[in-house]
């Protein structure tokens, strides 16, 4: 499969997943969630969908335990959005690179010039 039709497949599953966690997802665990990036498998079986929370760490993991429960309602979403032959399986994925970059920003904020 050429890359950039994977491309555009992860592109258009990251659009139709934001928009059902964001307005149709009625799960009170789930936070602020953004869909950051989906990675597709070459033979379209699998798709990881990384995702960061907003929240202290509890309220994240209520979140990912909401988004792994409502996957199946997610994947038929994805399903009936996109014309693709088989849907991928969706598997979410904590996403914890604005907190990796908050945190060395803090570092360098704090170290000593001299």
């Amino acid at each position: 499969m050429s890359s950039d039709r994977l491309r555009r497949i992860n592109e258009a599953m990251r659009e139709v997943l934001s928009g059902a966690i964001t307005s149709e997802l009625k799960d009170p665990r789930v936070g602020f969630v953004t869909v950051t990036a989906v990675e597709t498998s070459p033979d379209l079986r699998h798709a990881r969908v990384f995702v960061s929370v907003l929240g202290n760490p509890g309220e994240r993991r209520r979140t990912m335990q909401a988004l792994d429960n409502a996957h199946g309602f997610l994947q038929r979403r994805v399903g009936s959005e996109l014309r693709i032959k088989n849907t991928p399986q969706i598997q979410f994925i904590y996403d914890d690179t604005a907190e990796r970059g908050m945190r060395i920003s803090e570092l360098l904020d704090s170290e000593d010039p001299s």
